[in-house]
């Protein structure tokens, strides 16, 4: 973090000595406006609500769930909605291989990522939302026990 300074230039740099003390308090920080030094790529994100934000790439591996192998790895710059658009471009080139299924947790259950699934031939097995916001998956995929087996296994991934 006290590689992250602003684009302009401007700024105080850390204190001396090998590890100088740097006070971001009242500071605003975005990734418009501020970029490592060290690591230009790395970019301000914050995983949940009441977390603080840090520096970081995202990182994805796509697992075939029954024995939890690792089917491919991607690491890409942050992003809101990078887990979903990692998972759309991993799963476009393994569908063609016949039907498979997906589990994802409550990110993955958007409108947009369930019918960009079902275009693909991939059936979406994500869990659903039900704090109040509307689910994209209907009853036509939870109605099968295939569905919940998934859900299950998932959590061992």
């Amino acid at each position: 973090m006290k590689s992250f300074r602003p684009r302009d230039g401007k700024g105080e740099p850390p204190g001396p000595g090998r590890n100088g003390e740097r006070d971001f308090r009242g500071e605003k920080r975005s990734n418009e406006t501020h970029a490592s030094t060290t690591d230009p790529d790395a970019r301000l994100f914050r995983k949940s609500a009441g977390q603080p934000s840090q520096l970081c790439h995202s990182g994805h591996l796509l697992m075939e769930n029954q024995n939890g192998l690792v089917v491919d790895t991607a690491l890409i710059k942050a992003a809101g909605t990078a887990e979903r658009e990692t998972a759309a471009a991993m799963l476009g080139a393994r569908a063609a291989s016949g039907r498979i299924t997906v589990d994802g947790d409550t990110l993955f259950d958007t409108k947009d990522f369930v019918v960009k699934m079902r275009r693909l031939g991939v059936t979406p097995h994500v869990t659903q939302h039900t704090n109040g916001r509307r689910t994209a998956i209907d009853r036509r995929t939870t109605r099968h026990a295939g569905y919940a087996v998934s859900q299950r296994i998932r959590k061992r991934i």
